[in-house]
């Protein structure tokens, strides 16, 4: 029974399935590319929206703008390592089929499996690597792997310091110059204000909620 369905549905040769991976592979380093232009593009929008603030005074709007580029910017990270990921997988394939072409089949690769298996934790690259994960099961490059759950804990002490050291860089680089200008007392006073805060007379929250949504999506 197995011989007939070996006979009726002939596996892709290992030449075939590289270039069909590859092909996709590209695809999907073209896509975070171009997430990232999306991302970087709009960043520019919230930058405009941070200098504004600070002209007129209202830091606690433009705290909490540099804390969505702060966010944006770790996004970023995290797709240029993804893309560097799936070419490091291309790599891997063709290694396996240039041995393959001497052992007349596709070895298994325990690189390409943990890389396969970091990307499946991964919210942008999920989907696809999952279904990439089962074609590779099948043609018998990889095993299947339990998926260890994602750590999401972003709330230690640590984690929060760092965030507000990379907001406080954001706001002087890109504000820093005006907000300098401010009176001391006044400053601190403003900086002190929630990031959740908007000023009576700056950013309302319709506008930062409209700001964050696009931001969210770009990042999505």
């Amino acid at each position: 029974m197995e011989k007939l369905r070996n006979i009726l549905m002939p596996k892709p040769n290992p030449q075939q399935l590289l270039r069909d991976w590859q092909r996709r592979l590209r695809q999907e380093c073209r896509n975070i590319e171009r997430q990232i232009r999306d991302i970087q593009r709009e960043e520019k929008n919230v930058q405009k929206a941070i200098r504004e603030a600070a002209k007129r005074n209202d830091m606690g709007s433009a705290r909490a703008l540099a804390m969505e580029i702060v966010r944006s910017r770790k996004t970023v990270n995290r797709l240029y390592e993804n893309k560097a990921q799936l070419n490091s997988i291309s790599m891997h394939l063709g290694e396996s089929v240039a041995i393959a072409r001497t052992v007349g089949h596709l070895s298994k690769s325990a690189e390409v499996m943990k890389i396969v298996n970091d990307l499946m934790k991964a919210p942008q690259m999920a989907v696809t690597m999952q279904e990439f994960n089962k074609e590779m099961i099948k043609a018998g490059v990889i095993e299947e792997m339990v998926n260890d759950a994602v750590d999401s804990a972003l709330d230690t002490d640590d984690m929060e310091d760092e965030i507000e050291e990379e907001v406080d860089k954001v706001l002087t680089s890109i504000a820093g110059e005006t907000a300098a200008q401010l009176p001391e007392a006044a400053r601190k006073e403003r900086l002190k204000q929630p990031a959740t805060v908007a000023q009576d007379d700056g950013v309302d929250d319709e506008e930062l909620e409209e700001i964050r949504a696009r931001l969210a999506k770009v990042r999505s």
